[in-house]
């Protein structure tokens, strides 16, 4: 895994507290695969978009793998919804859901300050190099200062060169100061 940081300032542009409720920004995206100009809508979603965000949320894991288990995916969203355990934005093309980006609050005990890990973003593969991803960062971006959050950090696979383009491109900043480790307890 690489991991990326996105130091956010808090003396830089004051954005409206999204405060649980959806919002809608609208982001023009100029295709890579032409001229023609698609309009990417993001709006934060609700247990209302569930239905709509549990097959991305299913293909985002095949993407890295696991079994297709729509029903699982679908229970897993549900949950964080009922619990208030994460922040999703959804990427919508013609009404059409085509991305989404989740976020975890956190806190950065150095810092005493909240943070936020940006863990899932996925743009379904017909939809890909329209923008929507960029938009997402940026949406995700918008929310964590609104909320008064340190900093947004990811990760991502070594071998996902693509979209570690995207975070570097966005401004992201790839983390050469600390590992990353991970322990899988037993079932």
């Amino acid at each position: 895994m690489v991991a990326y940081r996105q130091f956010l300032d808090a003396a830089g542009e004051k954005y409206p507290p999204h405060c649980g409720r959806a919002s809608y920004h609208t982001h023009p995206a100029r295709s890579a695969l032409g001229n023609a100009r698609h309009m990417i809508a993001i709006h934060q979603a609700t247990i209302q978009d569930l239905d709509r965000l549990a097959p991305l949320f299913d293909s985002y894991r095949q993407f890295y793998g696991q079994k297709s288990d729509p029903e699982g995916a679908r229970e897993f969203l549900l949950e964080r919804f009922r619990h208030s355990e994460s922040i999703i934005f959804i990427a919508s093309r013609d009404g059409e859901a085509i991305g989404f980006t989740q976020l975890y609050p956190s806190f950065s005990s150095i810092a005493m300050e909240p943070l936020h890990v940006l863990s899932d973003l996925f743009v379904a593969t017909e939809a890909r190099k329209l923008g929507a991803a960029r938009s997402l960062l940026k949406s995700a971006v918008e929310f964590a200062r609104s909320v008064g959050s340190r900093q947004l950090m990811l990760q991502t696979a070594t071998t996902n060169v693509a979209a570690q383009a995207l975070y570097e491109s966005a401004g992201w900043q790839r983390d050469m100061a600390f590992y990353v480790y991970e322990f899988t307890s037993a079932s």
